[in-house]
């Protein structure tokens, strides 16, 4: 563990970017993005256009680390270049921004109301090749989508189990048991996994901490508890198809807590802007996200 990078993603103001959108988000992010679906005749055409994406995002003047402090990547991203340095080396080296990687492979089907990850077979492999590739931490989702007790238990139990191979392996754990924005009883499922949370951490070794990646909750100041607690690094929250407006206005609202935005982040980036409507559209975006996780 870099712990130069443990302290700035434990201390420093700013928030994580994830531009770790794969294989089945990718042509939704594009279209975004402006180039329509069709413009490539094969996944690695289109995966090509996505890390020109990416690339124009970290190499914008915009993004650096005076307010971004850490960005997610899609593993393929990890496996790429930058401005002729490997990805995760170019986001430190050149931007002081810490590296993530998205280890997981996908939900499951929906069970007691809820996804758990898709079994990972090869993540011992992956988290070597991350460790040398000079990634800090990983970032793994899973869905709850009703207020069912078990549901919530399957959802943390995987993901504190995972977390704890991770943390063996030297790197840090983004924690990330998304409650859907559109759950018939929100609340009620974020109270259930509030309380599961803080049992999965009364097991972690402040040593070696996570970090949790929570919807936005419906009480503000509901993970107070967790931005306290000395097993966790740092609490981020995901936009989860809230409007970029409403995530920054809800995340200011809870303190302590910064963003991990994806849509939100790019949304109103164009393919066909100049570099300077570019620039300037991703500088008003970054400035908003880290004004709200500043609050």
């Amino acid at each position: 563990m870099n712990q130069e990078q443990l302290q700035r993603v434990r201390n420093d103001d700013g928030f994580i970017a994830a531009l770790d959108q794969s294989g089945g988000s990718t042509p939704k992010a594009l279209g975004l993005y402006g180039i329509a679906d069709g413009s490539w005749s094969n996944d690695e055409e289109m995966f090509d256009l996505m890390h020109a994406m990416r690339s124009r995002i970290m190499m914008s003047p915009a993004f650096s680390g005076e307010r971004v402090l850490g960005a997610i990547l899609f593993e393929m991203t990890m496996d790429r270049q930058v401005d002729g340095r490997s990805t995760a080396s170019y986001l430190w080296e050149q931007k002081r921004v810490v590296p993530f990687l998205k280890i997981d492979k996908g939900l499951a089907d929906v069970a007691n109301g809820a996804q758990v990850m898709k079994p990972m077979p090869d993540l011992d492999a992956l988290l070597d090749r991350a460790v040398n590739a000079g990634i800090f931490g990983t970032k793994m989702r899973s869905v709850i989508a009703h207020a069912d007790s078990n549901g919530v238990s399957a959802v943390v139990d995987q993901q504190f189990e995972v977390g704890a191979q991770i943390c063996a392996a030297g790197l840090v754990p983004i924690i990330e048991p998304e409650v859907d924005i559109h759950a018939p009883d929100k609340a009620g499922a974020e109270n259930l996994l509030k309380a599961a949370i803080l049992d999965g951490l009364a097991q972690v070794d402040p040593a070696s901490p996570v970090m949790l990646k929570l919807t936005l909750p419906e009480v503000d100041g509901l993970y107070d508890d967790f931005v306290e607690h000395p097993a966790v690094a740092r609490v981020v929250a995901l936009s989860g198809g809230y409007s970029r407006q409403e995530a920054n206005d809800r995340l200011s609202r809870n303190k302590g807590v910064i963003a991990s935005f994806s849509r939100a982040l790019t949304e109103g980036l164009q393919s066909h802007q100049t570099d300077e409507e570019f620039n300037s559209m991703l500088d008003a975006s970054i400035e908003g996200i880290y004004q709200a996780s500043r609050s």
